[in-house]
């Protein structure tokens, strides 16, 4: 139990780590590379959320495979339109 306490501990202090770079980034001059430096940042605290928080590492394989999709068919809601609007510009 107290080994798993720890490993709580240590992934809140990650997740803080990266709110502190989320916010030191709003202020950075990046241009561009702001947006998926951002994504980047984001998508790293939601895998450590799911993986530690909502136990994901303790799941089967079924279990895994439904979060799988369920991020496959976002990532399809989410790049088809984006697809869309870049070609027609």
């Amino acid at each position: 139990m107290r080994g798993e306490g720890l490993k709580l501990v240590l992934v809140w202090a990650a997740l803080a780590a990266l709110l502190t770079l989320t916010v030191a980034l709003s202020f950075a001059p990046m241009g561009v590379w702001r947006l998926p430096a951002s994504l980047a940042i984001a998508a790293a605290k939601a895998g450590l959320i799911v993986w530690v928080f909502m136990e994901l590492r303790r799941e089967g394989g079924i279990t895994r495979l439904a979060a799988l999709v369920g991020l496959l068919f976002l990532a399809l809601l989410i790049g088809l339109p984006a697809i869309d609007e870049a070609i027609r510009r």
